[in-house]
């Protein structure tokens, strides 16, 4: 028989032989006549979709070795086994995420989409209760007459707020990133709704739930440590205590917080310990995160210059390109304290853009939160080519990527060009949608 007619329809797609065999096309044009429809015709549509799930899980945009769906069955694999799956180095999750997927391997896909529907739902939720304090806010500062005459335009009506909520969870679900990560099946997605529940506790105003969520978060991905400022300022405007240093309940209650956390942090890891019966995951996870032994091209900064760099050089600026994620916490909680959940977005956008292993799907958590602002899209001046500079540089992923590794046509520098591309958009796109239209709702629109 040809080998056309054996060949599975993936293998044809790849040869660029028709996907069709000489039966299949009999059938779909009547050649057959009355005979019965062979059942394999729906096997091609079948593995079509198969073979496009790969190729997402398979991006280096979508998943990265510390969330790949291929280096938790690994793990899975290694601990029915009875070996730890930390033996080796090929898996990097936390234990309570192969434990997790220990009992629910059958139902992956089905526990990544509840996922991403909770992450929306702590979402819409968060922003409905945020909305809310912003306008008693916004109408007690209008009766005492405290916003300047020219700044009428800034005050969002109630029925603009209605539908933020509604917005926020929209961009999440649909936004093209995240439907990539649930395709994938990425634990990253995991980590976006730890993150929102505790962005939703911290909103509500519970320290315990807050605390115990960002604690979960950072036992995670290590990187949300840099969320517990704008919690504590959030959580500290609630109970309406003054932020002074030299304010004896500030520092009472900044101690209740951290022990919560710190406490919370400490249960979440020796109960890894007792399921594991060993600390290698600490070296494994933590120690992957920040060496960044690993250098797989992603979107990040961080893989093509200790590609190119002298091994005497790669601590000192393993270092320097770790702190940069923390080095920007202490500044804007100086400036943002007035607006800690702006101060959030912006953090949350940092991580996501300098830590060591991005993906799309932490892109895909803060861009959910850009609704919450566009009152004052206005004042925008280069949004519309910051749009287009994200989304043409998503589609030239895949083609650089192509021409670099199959083509043979290009270099690392073509792949990483367009990644540091992407960055500097989202660099722009923050500094300018954020930080400097943020600060126009704050001080400036204030008399005096």
């Amino acid at each position: 028989m040809p080998l056309e007619d054996t060949a599975t329809p993936v293998l044809r797609l790849r040869r660029g032989c028709p996907l069709w065999p000489p039966w299949a096309r009999a059938t779909r044009t009547g050649q057959l006549g009355g005979q019965e429809r062979d059942p394999r015709l729906a096997a091609p549509s079948a593995l079509l979709l198969t073979y496009l799930a790969n190729f997402i899980a398979e991006r280096v945009e979508v998943a990265s070795p510390l969330n790949a769906w291929k280096r938790v069955v690994e793990g899975l694999a290694l601990l029915d086994l009875g070996v730890s799956p930390y033996s080796g180095a090929i898996f990097h999750e936390t234990p309570l995420i192969i434990y997790l997927f220990h009992f629910l391997i059958e139902y992956a896909e089905l526990v990544f989409m509840i996922t991403d529907v909770l992450t929306a739902v702590a979402l819409y939720l968060a922003i409905q209760d945020f909305n809310k304090v912003v306008f008693k806010k916004q109408k007690l500062l209008i009766e005492l007459d405290k916003y300047a005459p020219d700044v009428a335009e800034l005050i969002q009506t109630p029925m603009e707020m209605h539908y933020i909520p509604l917005k926020v969870a929209l961009f999440y679900l649909l936004n093209p990133y995240t439907v990539m990560s649930c395709v994938a099946k990425s634990t990253c997605a995991i980590n976006n709704s730890v993150i929102a529940f505790f962005i939703l506790a911290t909103i509500k105003g519970s320290a315990f739930l807050s605390a115990v969520f960002l604690a979960l978060a950072t036992y995670q991905s290590l990187y949300p440590l840099t969320l517990f400022a704008p919690a504590l300022l959030y959580l500290l405007q609630r109970q309406f205590i003054p932020i002074k240093l030299k304010s004896k309940s500030f520092w009472l209650y900044t101690m209740q917080y951290a022990s919560l956390y710190l406490c919370s942090l400490v249960v979440i890891i020796c109960l890894s310990f007792f399921l594991l019966n060993s600390w290698d995951f600490i070296p494994s996870v933590y120690g992957f995160i920040l060496s960044v032994p690993d250098l797989t091209p992603n979107i990040g900064l961080f893989w093509y210059f200790f590609a190119e760099m002298f091994e005497h050089f790669s601590l000192f600026f393993v270092c320097v390109f770790q702190i940069n994620v923390f080095f920007y916490t202490i500044p804007l909680a100086i400036k943002l304290k007035e607006h800690p959940i702006f101060f959030m977005f912006v953090q949350l956008a940092i991580i996501s853009i300098f830590k060591s292993y991005p993906t799309v799907g932490d892109i895909a958590l803060y861009m959910a939160f850009l609704p919450v602002w566009s009152h004052l899209y206005r004042f925008l001046r280069n949004i519309f080519i910051l749009s287009c500079v994200l989304i043409f540089c998503s589609f030239l992923f895949p083609v650089l990527w192509h021409l670099w590794i199959y083509a043979g046509s290009a270099n690392s520098n073509f792949y990483y060009a367009i990644t540091l591309t992407f960055n500097i958009g989202q660099v722009s796109r923050v500094n300018e949608a954020a930080l400097w239209a943020g600060c126009r709702t704050g001080d400036s629109a204030k008399r005096g």
